[in-house]
């Protein structure tokens, strides 16, 4: 029996720790690596007429393309409390156990928008506010409050939330979209679907428990493997487009090309082992799980090196 004369522990207070949790970190930081390669992409080198003025540009970009994607993740713990008070991974998370209330949250989450877009309005272009704020709906709305619990095709058309910080970063430096920075909303949306699904793969029964609709719980492991084989090859092929049209060089060409090659025998592995009868294992799943991200992130990397390479050559 408790001491009635020891005084009770005080509850938890939240953290500015747990503040930035809510804005999912790690999900992040390969959507500001896209974003920040675009700028330079872009720029066709370093941006802004003065090494202090691109550094500037640099800054507000990330800045306000992390609050922003940041704002749509503390909005997404928001919504899916309920599933994710249910599943292991997920059951700790602030929102989740009550350290920080949903209006606590939700007041967080509006700050953070808000002054994203006043800073990329202000510090960039008009443009860039719009896209990073349509990024934001999609993925909120769009995805979370519509897509997630409705159907599979949830992580095929919710992904193209994900496509939007590239073309953030772009239009923060031109003030407008050519068909460069199509190509580029284009791979990612080829892309999420590789990278997601192996990841779904491996957490099934988890979303199987909660009545989430991902493929693997609809469908089973080998139409999902043979969809992620097919969007594979729709992303490598993508990816190498723009040579024809001369926005990149052989620079992007050879490390794309190389890229991709491994992109699909990761895929095809993981593709031959369920279609042989294989129940799905992380030795299989998780080196593509991976892999995909830094897929994504080299690519990148070398359309902006080769695209500044090009600017200094000519």
């Amino acid at each position: 029996m408790a001491d009635p004369l020891t005084p009770a522990p005080a509850p938890a207070r939240a953290t500015w720790r747990d503040y930035l949790s809510l804005t999912k970190p790690k999900v992040i930081s390969l959507l500001l690596w896209t974003t920040i390669t675009a700028v330079f992409m872009a720029a066709r080198g370093w941006p802004g007429e003065t090494f202090g003025s691109g550094l500037w540009l640099l800054l507000v970009v990330s800045v306000a393309g992390y609050m922003s994607a940041g704002s749509a993740g503390v909005f997404n713990m928001i919504i899916d409390r309920d599933i994710d008070l249910k599943m292991a991974r997920t059951a700790k998370r602030p929102t989740t156990s009550g350290l920080i209330s949903s209006r606590n949250a939700a007041i967080f989450g509006t700050a953070l928008q808000v002054l994203s877009f006043v800073m990329l309005w202000v510090w960039g272009t008009p443009l860039a506010a719009w896209m990073s704020l349509a990024g934001f709906v999609f993925y909120v709305v769009i995805y979370t409050q519509w897509l997630k619990r409705t159907t599979w095709h949830n992580i095929v058309i919710g992904g193209a939330a994900g496509c939007f910080p590239p073309l953030v970063g772009w239009a923060a430096v031109t003030g407008d979209l050519n068909l460069f920075a199509g190509y580029l909303f284009a791979i990612i949306f080829f892309w999420t679907p590789v990278h997601f699904w192996a990841l779904a793969l491996m957490i099934k029964d988890e979303y199987r428990e909660v009545g989430i609709p991902m493929l693997p719980v609809v469908y089973g492991d080998k139409m999902t493997v043979a969809q992620i084989g097919l969007y594979a090859i729709y992303t490598v092929v993508l990816s190498l487009m723009p040579v024809f049209f001369r926005e990149v060089g052989a620079l992007y060409f050879v490390g794309g090309a190389l890229l991709g090659a491994w992109l699909l025998v990761l895929s095809w592995r993981l593709y031959r082992h369920v279609m042989a009868g294989h129940a799905v294992e992380r030795k299989v799943a998780v080196p593509l799980y991976l892999y995909s991200m830094l897929y994504l992130a080299l690519l990148f990397l070398l359309a902006a090196a080769d695209r500044m390479l090009f600017a200094a050559l000519a």
